[in-house]
């Protein structure tokens, strides 16, 4: 049943302190890079005039925010850039990420071992082997576990001994790149972290994420835990890991967080549900825009809701919502226009 009482405005007051992996949140000239031409005379090909390029059509719009964003002075742009560039295969790409492997942000450099590592970019082999020399140990970790998924297995030691890590980030990160790996033997470590009393929240709720990426229906209790956290933030991290464990208490758990009080909240549920081919959260993105839900918003949650909504929109890919893209694709807000850039990549792209 669906009666709670919503609420539309952001953020609940309560709020506690997580670990946000460089993560979806939830983006040069475009054909240059992508290797198109000039148009030339028919006279000069001896054929037809190719069709020229509408630089204005949604997804050339989106590979340029990409191509931008990899190159702004904010970190944190760049970093949800690489990020989008590994979520939605873009490997012409990955060459201009690759070179990002000797920024100065240590989650720039994170991040970067990541894609490599996602996308197992053969090419990106030598930037990933530089990485494990970083000064920082979870550049260290990301690059082992690039180093892994391109075929060189005995880095695996690295991710797993940092499970141990007294560094509450460097053991968070660990359990984010052993859910990753897809190594079901990491399930045993995970639990170990997730329950050992030194562990922090933010590694507690990682493991468990990542222990619901490798498919262990075990976790589903503590996921429930977090979806019925008085904590906004928690309650979405519950839901995203419900996604990923993906079975059919997960996806009816799921369903339930449609009736949220929080916004926020709904539209993570819509965008677990959109990845499990359930349509069902349309309605809850819709009103976004169709109510001007975020016309009473600060800043910052406006900003927030409208990168949740986009993410939802990538994901259940329907008519009735893709058409909102174009405008998110000139939002002011560069994270906005991210968020909108991978959901145009990915309403394009073949399930």
């Amino acid at each position: 049943m669906r009666k709670m009482a919503r609420k539309t405005k952001s953020q609940d007051s309560k709020k506690v302190s997580l670990f946000v992996p460089p993560s979806v949140i939830f983006v040069c000239t475009m054909l240059f890079v992508f290797g198109c031409k000039q148009p030339q005379s028919a006279s000069r090909l001896g054929g037809p005039v190719p069709t020229i390029v509408d630089v204005n059509e949604p997804r050339l719009q989106a590979l340029r925010i990409l191509l931008e964003g990899l190159s702004d002075s904010n970190p944190m742009v760049r970093v949800n850039t690489i990020e989008v560039v590994a979520a939605t295969r873009q490997i012409k790409l990955m060459p201009k990420v690759q070179r990002l492997s000797a920024d100065e942000f240590v989650p720039v450099r994170f991040a970067v071992a990541l894609a490599v590592g996602d996308l197992q970019f053969t090419l990106g082999a030598n930037s990933a082997k530089q990485l494990l020399k970083d000064k920082d140990d979870n550049v260290k970790i990301a690059a082992s576990y690039a180093m892994t998924k391109l075929g060189f297995s005995e880095y695996s030691q690295v991710i797993r001994a940092a499970i141990a890590s007294e560094d509450q980030t460097t053991r968070a990160n660990a359990a984010l790149l052993l859910g990753r790996s897809g190594d079901k033997a990491a399930i045993k470590l995970l639990y170990w972290a997730m329950q050992h009393n030194t562990s922090e929240d933010k590694v507690v709720f990682q493991a468990a994420e990542s222990i619901a990426r490798l498919g262990d229906e075990r976790i589903y209790p503590k996921l429930w835990g977090m979806l019925i956290s008085g904590y906004a933030d928690v309650r979405i991290m519950g839901i995203r890991a419900m996604g990923m464990l993906a079975t059919a208490d997960a996806k009816n758990a799921l369903i339930t967080m449609l009736d949220d009080e929080m916004l926020e909240v709904r539209l993570a549920a819509a965008e677990q549900l959109g990845m499990l081919n359930d349509p069902i959260g349309e309605s809850e993105v819709l009103e976004v825009f169709e109510k001007k839900l975020t016309a009473n918003l600060d800043k910052r949650s406006c900003e927030r809701v409208e990168v949740l909504a986009a993410m939802a929109i990538g994901q259940i890919r329907r008519p009735s919502l893709t058409k909102f893209l174009s405008q998110m694709l000139k939002n002011e807000s560069k994270i906005v226009r991210i968020a909108a850039a991978k959901a145009v990549l990915q309403s394009s792209a073949k399930r």
